[in-house]
């Protein structure tokens, strides 16, 4: 456009247009080199990406994609540092260097939060989450979880800290704080006491491990297995698909119970009520049919006793084991349907009844009288006395 210009406009006109498409230039530069630095990085990791699969170690399965995604954010930020100086004049040099130092602590920032995540991607895929027997994964992942988050937490906060240590007003403002940091503590510490407990509680469950993820528990009278765990509250995934979100603290000062804490298997009971002509042993025989084929038993043990009885009826208690609570309730569920069913079909005079005797008078509608031979005034003399 330049010879145009000439012919066109002279003098400081021209001149000022000059300058002005001398700047879009410039800015046009400036953005196709970080698009094709953006595109090269991007290119980059996906090669590493897919190089990675086929390599082994785990060492190598976390490097390599870091390295890919560092590039991503490192080249482009490297363009804009470099660039900033040949596109601003002198007197922005300060603010300029400032801009670079803000990107460079975010570039920093970004790639320790995704080796972090890379790490915890690397340790989880040794992990199978979804099998039968997952209890040492659960731990894992929600050790991994908790301490995974708390880092980014850590990471962001240094990062704040660092950018804002890059003005010189906000230095003067930490100096002020600093200077009443004693009562700053006690108020922050009073009113930051229950998000501080749940951060302290969320070290000890991460440690301890009351509790874990897809754990199966009863909480507040209601089963559920453990969906989320965050730094401050855990989400319980109620059977009816419903959602209980408790604070982390509920599981370290109160009671609860845990059906996966140590092994998945339980032992299922179902309670039947029949009458004491009920013969057991052949209820325990037909229970052996009944148990020992179901596919939800897991063979380990099963058991009939006479648990309880009252005046009118025996309580019996069929004992079997399953692999995980949902199994143990189905199989609960499928043995008292079948059981009942048998006790119909093979003696219904022994279901739970109510029995009365009635009079014989009663029962043939005679009336009842008194007996005159049994009746004697008060006023007769007896034996002569």
């Amino acid at each position: 456009m330049a010879p145009l210009l000439l012919k066109l406009w002279s003098g400081d006109l021209l001149i000022r247009i000059e300058y002005v498409l001398d700047k879009i230039f410039s800015a046009g530069i400036f953005v196709a080199l970080l698009w094709l630095c953006f595109r090269v990085a991007q290119i980059v990791e996906g090669r590493l990406a897919v190089w990675s699969q086929n390599i082994a170690g785990r060492a190598a399965k976390f490097v390599v994609p870091l390295f890919g995604r560092s590039l991503r954010v490192v080249l482009p930020i490297l363009v804009v540092v470099f660039a900033m100086p040949l596109f601003f004049p002198s007197q922005y040099e300060a603010a300029c260097d400032r801009i670079s130092s803000i990107l460079i602590i975010l570039a920093v920032a970004w790639i320790l939060v995704q080796a972090i995540d890379l790490g915890e991607k690397a340790l989880l895929a040794q992990y199978d989450l979804q099998a039968a027997d997952n209890l040492h994964a659960r731990k894992i992942y929600t050790q991994s979880r908790l301490i995974s988050r708390t880092l980014h937490i850590a990471i962001g906060i240094c990062t704040l800290a660092s950018i804002l240590m890059l003005f010189q007003a906000v230095r003067h403002v930490g100096a002020s704080l600093l200077a009443s940091a004693g009562i700053v503590g006690i108020i922050a510490g009073v009113a930051a006491q229950k998000t501080l407990a749940n951060l302290f509680a969320g070290f000890q469950i991460a440690l301890a491990q009351p509790m874990r993820q897809d754990d199966v528990v009863i909480v507040e009278g209601e089963w559920g297995r453990i969906e989320e765990i965050t730094l401050t509250y855990v989400v319980v995934h109620i059977w009816d698909d419903r959602r209980m979100v408790l604070p982390l603290s509920y599981f370290i000062e109160k009671p609860f119970q845990n059906w996966t804490r140590v092994s998945a298997q339980l032992l299922g009971s179902v309670f039947v009520w029949v009458d004491y002509s009920f013969p057991v042993e052949a209820g325990r025989q037909a229970l052996k049919d009944i148990i020992e084929p179901h596919p939800l038993w897991d063979k380990r043990f099963w058991n009939l006793q006479v648990s309880d009885a009252s005046e009118k009826t025996m309580q019996l208690r069929v004992l079997a084991t399953a692999a995980d609570s949902s199994k143990a309730w189905d199989l609960r569920c499928a043995i008292r349907e079948k059981f009942i069913a048998y006790i119909q079909k093979n003696f219904p005079q022994s279901l739970p009844r109510v029995r009365a005797e009635l009079d014989e008078r009663h029962s043939s509608g005679q009336e009842l009288r008194p007996d005159p031979a049994r009746e004697q005034s008060p006023a007769a003399p007896h034996n002569g006395v």
